[in-house]
């Protein structure tokens, strides 16, 4: 691109002085190498006329003008594509496209292989015994197997790219952990089922997911178990917006002593939210143009959550479930958790102050105030550390890594799987007719819902110790000591072995393989408890490399 001469500044300070004048190219030389496809240059040594010097006159309307040498402009290509295809790969339809796809390609490909085989034994066949065959036979049949080879790599790698572009699209790093995980759901489909779950939708969910267990009652949100739960729920949802920058929002985490309760480091990922499709295309737009592309902020976390106490003394536990804001989100706590805490520590009265006036008092027109419970510190840390831990699983959007995982990936991969070694097997299963082609169909159901449950179940061991380790960040920020965690933890897994101890089952082989699969031959639980010792070892340990880089400076000083 030519640079225009209003841009360039005329050096010449003394006016008198006497200039050099120099003559520009010719315009039409540029034009015709330009209409040829060649780079026009300045510098063109087939015009030496064009770059002469011409002696100095003092009536030359032109001076000297210093200029720089031609260049093109950068191209932008390339890079800004990949954010615009993997917002379109990112959804559940692309996944199925591949699938599809997947199936053409097999469809065709006995019929290619046969063709292929016979054009092969024609030619090896003529060659082998002498059979006379024709130059022009010869050249079909051998541009028939060219052809063939061509289809087939056409086959094979467009499921193979399309299928592994869309695994690789839907990638992401889990927030506060950065895990990688598969999320094959578009924004737009997360919306969708965010905008299902918003208001009444997610009571409606959990009633149908409780209605399950038969009859099911609820304690009413007057009850002071009820908000005592609340508030505790409220105490940790007020500080997810600083698991967004803990760096500038955080408590300072290096002065922390060894005796207070510890503090996490700065997440190398923090909880930020995926960008929209349509925010990709604004972003590929911008890019394009050459300016500074900014996604628009949006909260990270739903700022209030639902909460159901279900009133069923036999069940000690609590579970999350929805995804999205304006309640969208949930907790379901049963009551028989809130009688285990208090079994373990009595629960305190205390009567509130008397503010009956003193002829109320004298004639005894009310009663006075009657001792209420109050939870101690200690009941409030545990029922704050199961709440951290389902609310974890809500902030991480596991519920959405499930659903993908359980419906989408999971069974469109062993189908496609199923797929491949159905027609590997087809030339020897069609001879024994349809009953051997239905056994081996049910043979490949019963084994994709084996492989569903291992799948499954690896996923939500995942999930568990990923949700551990932020729920300590939670409980830190909230306030509470996240040591106790582990001592929590212990103690519940100590009273599920005893439970389980009372009436032996066999050991589910399913879950024995599963947990080969993931490195570990140990309980769940227990690799629970040692993923949550090593997160705060690490905060530890970080804690000490901090606070050592500080001490060096001052000590120069």
């Amino acid at each position: 691109m030519l640079r225009p001469l209003a841009r360039c500044a005329i050096k010449n300070p003394n006016p008198w002085r006497t200039t050099q004048r120099i003559r520009l190219p010719a315009i039409r030389e540029l034009h015709l190498l330009g209409a040829q496809g060649r780079r026009p240059r300045l510098d063109d040594t087939r015009n030496s006329n064009a770059t002469r010097k011409a002696p100095p006159s003092s009536n030359s309307p032109l001076t000297r003008i210093p200029h720089n040498a031609f260049h093109s402009t950068p191209r932008r290509d390339g890079l800004p594509l990949i954010p615009l295809f993997a917002s379109i790969l990112k959804a559940s339809t692309a996944f199925e496209i591949a699938r599809t796809t997947s199936r053409i390609a097999l469809t065709f490909l006995p019929v290619i292989l046969f063709g292929r085989q016979r054009s092969r034994r024609i030619v090896q066949h003529a060659h082998i015994h002498g059979v006379p065959i024709s130059e022009e036979r010869k050249a079909m049949h051998m541009k028939k197997l060219k052809h063939s080879t061509r289809v087939l790599q056409v086959l094979a790698i467009i499921p193979f790219a399309l299928f592994w572009a869309t695994i690789i699209a839907s990638l992401e790093r889990t927030p506060l952990t950065g895990r990688w995980r598969t999320i094959l759901l578009s924004p737009d489909e997360e919306d969708e089922i965010a905008a299902q779950l918003a208001g009444q939708g997610w009571l409606t969910a959990v009633g149908e997911i409780l209605a399950q267990e038969g009859d099911v009652r609820f304690v009413s949100p007057n009850d002071w178990r009820y908000i005592w739960v609340q508030d505790t729920l409220d105490r940790l949802a007020i500080i997810l917006p600083v698991l967004a920058d803990e760096k500038r929002l955080g408590a300072p985490w290096v002065d922390t002593g060894t005796e207070e309760p510890p503090l996490p480091p700065p997440a190398k990922y923090p909880l930020r939210p995926r960008p929209r499709a349509s925010e990709y295309l604004h972003w590929f737009c911008a890019k394009l143009c050459g300016e500074k592309p900014i996604l628009p902020k949006r909260a990270g976390a739903p700022s209030s959550y639902s909460l159901l106490l279900v009133d069923n003394p036999s069940a000690s536990n609590a579970f999350s479930y929805g995804f999205g804001p304006d309640g969208g989100s949930g907790i379901v706590v049963y009551t028989g958790f809130l009688e285990d805490i208090f079994r373990k520590r009595p629960l305190e009265h205390t009567t509130p102050p008397d503010d009956r006036s003193w002829l109320s008092k004298f004639l005894g027109a009310s009663p006075p105030p009657q001792p209420l419970p109050t939870p101690t510190p200690e009941q409030t840390s545990e029922l704050a550390i199961l709440l951290s831990h389902e609310l974890a699983h809500l902030v991480l959007c596991h519920h959405l890594e499930t659903l993908s995982s359980s419906t989408i990936v999971v069974p469109g991969t062993l189908s496609i799987l199923a797929d491949i070694f159905r027609v590997v097997i087809f030339p020897m299963t069609m001879i024994f007719g349809p009953f051997v082609n239905d056994a081996v169909a049910n043979l490949g159901k019963v084994g994709s819902g084996e492989l569903t449950k291992m799948g499954e179940y690896c996923t939500t061991a995942k999930q568990e110790i990923e949700a551990d380790v932020v729920s300590a960040r939670i409980l830190a920020h909230a306030g509470f000591d996240a040591r106790d965690a582990i001592r929590f933890w212990q103690d519940r897994t100590e009273e599920e072995v005893q439970c389980e101890r009372a009436d032996l089952k066999p050991p589910n082989k399913t879950r024995a393989v599963a947990r080969s699969i993931m490195g570990s031959g140990h309980p769940v639980s227990e690799m629970r408890i040692a993923g949550l010792r090593k997160e705060l070892d690490r905060w530890e340990s970080e804690r000490a490399a901090a606070a050592a880089k500080h001490v060096q400076p001052q000590a120069r000083s």
